[in-house]
């Protein structure tokens, strides 16, 4: 029989952490996140990481183990996930994949290769000396010449998008290929995907909450601590919602009160562009949670789905 593993995706506040723990409880499994901040140490509040009481439920891997004062991306995510992947398979448990960064999931989706070399260097440089004199348009009427299917796919404002189509057109590809045909499935396993989601208006009251809660439970707090440890608003970490916004308030551009409402409101878009990701996995099975019924009860079709997947040649 293959070898399978389940990814939990989604939005950010629908109830992965939960799920995710309750799934690896029900069917021996153990946990890796694929949540690009909460992999970095130290950053536990706004990151809304799993709190010890969650982690000690379930084995969780990947999740506090990154210095945030070093860069860190998808290609180093990647062999890390796989690694602990094979180390859960090893012991005989199932692999659970929960998170909402939408890069990492690909990568342990779909057969990405990290190691090519860089493209034309000087050509980049072009491209980004020409979109900073004149913005960012005249990329995209250049894109739209050379392919326009590409251009009407992606926003005239998506800088490194337009550059990076440019480029794979600059390389001799004839066209820019859409997301579906970009990546073909990984051999190392079979995936079983779970999408969650609930009622939007559900889901902003939940994560409007969830800011509540973090900023209870010390946010500003948190933030503060970091820049004391030498942590710049440039590092990529401290880029994170939830951080960056504390950080203008820190630094005096608004207050207190703006920065909540920033926090909140760029969590909101952040769940919108997630599931506007998720959704284009054909193969991924979604379920709709509910505050109106109990976690076991939103669960019940999620486990019956899993099941009927793990038993499946």
């Amino acid at each position: 029989m293959r070898r399978k593993i389940v990814i939990v995706a989604g939005p950010t506040a629908v109830g992965k952490t939960e799920a995710a723990i309750r799934l690896a409880n029900h069917f021996g499994g153990e946990i890796i996140s694929a949540d690009s901040m909460q992999i970095y140490k130290y950053m536990d509040i706004g990151s809304a990481k799993p709190t010890p009481e969650e982690q000690a439920r379930a084995e969780h891997h990947l999740v506090d183990v990154i210095d945030p004062a070093r860069p860190f991306s998808v290609a180093e995510y990647q062999p890390m996930a796989k690694s602990a992947i094979e180390d859960v398979f090893s012991r005989g448990k199932l692999p659970i994949i929960s998170g909402g960064t939408g890069l990492y999931v690909n990568s342990l989706i779909y057969d990405m290769d990290f190691s090519s070399p860089p493209g034309d260097q000087a050509y980049r440089r072009e491209l980004e000396e020409l979109a900073k004199n004149e913005g960012s348009e005249v990329l995209h009427k250049m894109l739209a010449e050379k392919d326009p299917p590409a251009a009407e796919r992606i926003h005239p404002n998506n800088e490194k998008k337009i550059i990076r189509a440019l480029e794979i057109l600059h390389e001799g590809q004839d066209r820019v290929k859409e997301f579906s045909e970009s990546f073909q499935p990984t051999k190392d396993y079979d995936v079983i995907l779970i999408g969650l989601e609930r009622d939007r208006a559900e889901l902003y009251d939940r994560i409007n909450r969830r800011v509540d809660v973090l900023m209870e439970a010390g946010l500003v707090d948190e933030v503060t601590r970091l820049l004391d440890m030498g942590l710049l608003e440039a590092h990529i970490s401290m880029k994170g919602i939830g951080y960056k916004e504390i950080i203008g308030h820190l630094h005096g551009d608004y207050d207190l009160s703006t920065a909540v409402d920033l926090v909140k409101k760029n969590t909101r878009h952040y769940a919108k562009r997630q599931l506007t990701w998720f959704k284009r996995y054909d193969e991924m099975k979604w379920f709709r949670f509910s505050e109106d019924i109990s976690a076991e009860r939103n669960l019940e079709p999620v486990f019956a789905y899993v099941q009927e997947e793990l038993s499946r040649e």
